[in-house]
């Protein structure tokens, strides 16, 4: 057993250190790079999305939903995403009938989850000036989540935070990702000389919030169909969804942020 276990962390450490290179790199050079990979992700993510979910009829839905997803990311570079996600809805809608079955809503809404995950993405880091800074804060911040999560939730234990959910997570663990993704925040706000890392500090505790609030999701809609991992691409991690679900539900609430109290608070 100890050796099994061993020999997945290192899977994993390998994985990380393929992969981390790739994804940083594309995320710094931006442009159609970046887009090429986040039209990639969301592709992959969707047919995960479609193939755990039941339908009647799963291969036209995965065609469906991929189109669907492609056209909503090419919608966002050419006009935002007020127009991703009105086409992002129009193929849900479309998947879901497609597609069939008595979840058919579920199977469809994956598109819009997908499309709305990405399109906080992309509005971040396609921002003037402060993109690049804003993609690493909130990419950063989930990762820091993830591990401060792992770590206090081992070392300190305690109350499960959702049980018939994902029985390994505690308060604790909760506690430790909002601690550590505020670290990480403020250090990112202070290394990209952002004018308020106070407020990067408290903004940090309510990414890891929602992050996790992602994860949670993710996770209810694995349990519900029996489901372990979300797909097999990255050895050791599971499926795209499985590596993005936090950033998915956190980008979007970051990017409104932004969007919405950025200019009075000037605090990036």
């Amino acid at each position: 057993m100890k050796a099994s276990r061993a020999g997945d962390l290192k899977v994993r450490v390998l994985s990380a250190v393929v992969l981390a290179p790739v994804v940083l790199g594309a995320v710094w050079m931006g442009g159609w790079v970046f887009h090429a990979l986040m039209a990639f992700s969301a592709v992959v993510a969707v047919s995960e999305w479609t193939n755990m979910v039941p339908s009647a009829r799963r291969l036209p839905a995965r065609l469906m939903a991929a189109i669907g997803i492609m056209i909503a990311v090419m919608a966002q570079i050419a006009a935002g995403p007020a127009a991703a996600l009105g086409v992002a809805a129009a193929f849900a809608v479309l998947t879901g009938i497609v597609g069939g079955g008595k979840d058919r809503g579920l199977l469809g809404f994956g598109v819009l989850y997908v499309a709305v995950g990405m399109a906080g993405l992309m509005w971040l880091r396609d921002l003037p000036t402060v993109g690049l800074s804003l993609f690493l804060y909130v990419m950063l911040a989930i990762w820091a989540t993830d591990i401060g999560a792992y770590a206090a939730g081992r070392s300190i234990g305690g109350p499960k935070l959702a049980p018939r959910i994902s029985p390994k997570k505690t308060w604790a663990g909760l506690l430790g990702g909002m601690v550590s993704a505020s670290l990480f925040g403020w250090l990112v706000a202070l290394a990209f000389g952002a004018a308020r890392p106070d407020v990067a500090l408290a903004v940090g505790a309510v990414v890891a919030v929602v992050g996790q609030a992602g994860d949670l999701f993710e996770s209810a809609v694995k349990r519900r169909y029996n489901v372990k991992d979300s797909g097999q691409l990255i050895p050791g991690h599971g499926g795209i969804l499985d590596r993005i679900d936090g950033l998915l539900a956190a980008a979007p609430v970051l990017a409104l942020f932004h969007a919405a109290a950025g200019s009075v608070l000037s605090w990036w």
